[in-house]
């Protein structure tokens, strides 16, 4: 059983920048691809970054790529994603997950293949 607990959410100007982190449990986090998804009010959730177990790569959705950096740090079982230049449209729940199949491939970005889930953060950017 794998836990997830993000931390880092709050509430930030436009144009301000914030950095989540996911502590995961477990021994073998460093064997887990991970990714960042969102959901704002009203709409489905929406992949975000996601890094392979390596960390070597990583994949962003279009509306964050070059804002925002997924890292992991596999000594610290954590998984970070740092968020710049935030606008209102970032304002969503953000949840981090973990993929615990054997997959040496690129990040990938279909939510169902996420087999760990964390209970999300909330990040509100203001006007």
């Amino acid at each position: 059983q794998v836990q997830l607990v993000e931390s880092g959410g709050g509430l930030v100007q436009a144009g301000g920048s914030l950095s989540l982190s996911c502590a995961a449990s477990g021994r073998t986090f460093s064997s887990y691809a991970m990714a960042w998804f969102r959901q704002a009010p009203g709409k489905e959730r929406e992949f975000v970054a996601a890094v392979t177990w390596s960390g070597r790569y990583t994949d962003y959705a279009e509306s964050v790529k070059g804002r925002f950096t997924i890292s992991r740090d596999n000594a610290k079982n954590t998984v970070y994603l740092q968020m710049n230049s935030l606008n209102i449209e970032d304002t969503a729940v953000y949840y981090c997950a973990a993929d615990s199949t054997p997959y040496l491939g690129s990040p990938r970005r279909e939510s169902y293949l996420y087999n760990y889930w964390g209970q999300g953060t909330q990040v509100t950017v203001s006007s």
